[in-house]
């Protein structure tokens, strides 16, 4: 049997097991030591435990627990409403303002705590029911936020950055750089359909927003989610100013949310903290075991050759590169519909990075494309996980809708991409400025 064969058997058992409901870990495992054990007998089965813990070994996975625990402290009070609410006292009298509040608000959000989930859970808890009682559409309203939520793994710190940084070996500084302008391009694309759609509606009810606000009531919405947003500012400077390390900047902002938290929120009862320390474990232990598990997967297929012939193989179709990027983000587009980022990421980046290289892709660029490739994974069944979050937020608006209300922002990612592959500077511009060239 060829190694692609084999590789094809390999694809088919992975995915029977992964929508068997295995978790993702176990389901890898058992792949893995599956086709070790058949095809090069059990002998090779006492290197699985080292190539597990060599894989943990990694001192940059220290991050990310560190950033999950800011993301915990952050997304178990009330921080995204209160972020939400500052956007919309001074929005309010725009149309579609309060839309766009959200959206800003998604974005802001995603900057502090790095997660899709919590961040469409977070802001879609407050905005969408204000928005409903305003009348906006359930639609636009749902998928506003579904939408904005997944902005979490492009706008740093982002868990996905990170595990791509070390799967590629890669600098993660210049991946969060990377992300940075992409993701505000992103947010002032989805305020601008936000607020075009909601003028239309506006004309069409001949609804006008009659709330205002006072200059004092604005500016104590604000001060209120000032320290988050100094939190951010504090990042940014720390680690692309050369202060500190991503493991050292993890840290201190983990601190500063949970001593913020117990300031602002009063969250220092020992079951506030227990739900913020337990949140954290329990998200770490998943990602952590996934990394792990994906190292033996991977073990596995480079033992077996698999992941060297699939590469060569790419690169013997000799495909226009353009052609070849195609069929790369057809082939992830498709994985993420069923599969979440950070499989996909340690399941495929082995494979395609010796093949990006040879076809002269910038890997740091192409971070950005997978990441907004991987965001509309987040938006699309049928697992689309920020689908169910905001149904679970809202349940009396009907999944459709919330699916249809995401069908526009997916075009406009998909826009993005393409105008990312025009223009690759909109990426790259940043970590050259702030980092220098790449060798």
């Amino acid at each position: 049997m060829s190694e692609l064969q084999i590789g094809l058997l390999i694809l088919i058992a992975t995915l029977v097991v992964l929508f068997s409901g295995l978790p993702i870990a176990w389901g890898l495992i058992l792949v893995s030591v599956s086709f070790l054990t058949i095809f090069e007998g059990p002998m090779f089965l006492d290197n699985v435990a080292v190539v597990m813990m060599d894989e943990l070994a990694s001192f940059a996975l220290l991050t990310i627990p560190l950033f999950i625990l800011l993301g915990s402290a952050v997304g178990g009070t009330n921080a995204g409403r209160d972020l939400y609410e500052s956007l919309h006292r001074w929005l309010v009298r725009i149309p579609g303002g309060l839309v766009i509040a959200n959206v800003l608000a998604c974005g802001i959000f995603s900057a502090i705590s790095g997660s899709s989930p919590a961040t469409a859970a977070a802001v879609g808890k407050a905005g969408v029911p204000e928005m409903l009682r305003r009348n906006i559409s359930a639609r636009l309203a749902t998928g506003s936020v579904c939408a904005g939520g997944t902005l979490g793994i492009l706008i740093p710190p982002s868990i996905t950055m990170i595990l791509y940084g070390i799967v590629t070996e890669t600098s993660i500084g210049r991946l969060f750089l990377a992300g940075v302008i992409p993701g505000i391009m992103l947010v002032i694309l989805f305020a601008i359909y936000a607020w075009l759609s909601s003028l239309r509606s506006e004309r069409l009810s001949g609804y006008i927003e009659q709330q205002r606000y006072s200059l004092k009531e604005k500016m104590s919405g604000l001060l209120r989610v000032s320290p988050f947003i100094a939190i951010i500012i504090a990042i940014a400077y720390s680690m692309y100013g050369g202060i500190a390390t991503p493991s050292e900047v993890a840290s201190l902002s983990a601190i500063l949310a949970l001593v913020l938290v117990a300031i602002i929120y009063k969250a220092r009862s020992r079951k506030d903290q227990w739900k913020i320390f337990s949140e954290t474990v329990r998200e770490s232990t998943m990602i952590l075991m996934i990394i792990a598990a994906a190292a033996v997967f991977s073990y596995m297929m480079s033992l077996l050759y698999v992941t060297q012939t699939a590469a060569q193989w790419l690169v013997d179709m000799e495909l226009n590169r353009w052609v070849l990027m195609l069929v790369i983000n057809l082939f992830l587009l498709l994985a993420g519909m069923f599969l979440p980022p950070v499989a996909i990421i340690l399941m495929v980046m082995p494979i395609l990075t010796p093949v990006l290289e040879v076809n002269n892709f910038d890997l740091i660029w192409f971070a950005v494309i997978l990441t907004i490739n991987m965001e509309i994974g987040l938006i699309t069944p049928p697992v689309g996980l920020n689908l169910y979050v905001l149904k679970g937020v809202v349940p009396n608006v009907s999944l459709k809708d919330i699916l249809l209300g995401s069908m526009p922002f997916v075009f406009i990612m998909m826009g993005s991409m393409v105008l990312l592959s025009i223009f690759p500077q909109i990426a790259l511009w940043l970590p050259s400025q702030m980092m220098g060239v790449s060798q």
